[in-house]
């Protein structure tokens, strides 16, 4: 299940909780991202897993792949929020393959994540 997290008119915000499933970003994610590029033009993305990775069926990831394909050069900033170090290492590698910046934040930086995803601070 994602919920989607209220924040600055400038992101979409998400906390994945228990099983995620493709419903999930085919209902909840996607429309908001859509929505955000329609009225930014660019994705201010934050992904905060509160679940195990585990827990997840596969094909949410595809959608999640599929999504960053769909709006390729519109990525500014993503944040995934794990305890996960391979989540996190993945992520902070994402970069190298699709525009814009992609990070990996333990939990305890959430504050940290949001602030960099909204572009209050600059990280690196």
């Amino acid at each position: 299940m994602i919920h989607q997290i209220d924040t600055t008119d400038n992101i979409v915000a998400f906390r994945a909780l228990a099983v995620v499933t493709n419903e999930d970003f085919l209902s909840v994610v996607i429309p908001a991202v859509e929505h955000l590029v329609k009225q930014t033009n660019e994705i201010n993305f934050l992904l905060v897993l509160d679940t195990d990775t585990e827990a997840s069926t596969s094909g949410v990831w595809l959608q999640d792949a599929l999504l960053g394909l769909k709006h390729f050069g519109k990525w500014n900033r993503a944040a995934i929020i794990t305890d996960s170090e391979e989540i996190i290492s993945f992520t902070n590698g994402f970069g190298s393959v699709i525009p814009g910046d992609f990070l990996g934040f333990k939990k305890e930086s959430f504050n940290k994540a949001l602030n960099w995803v909204e572009g209050n601070i600059n990280i690196h």
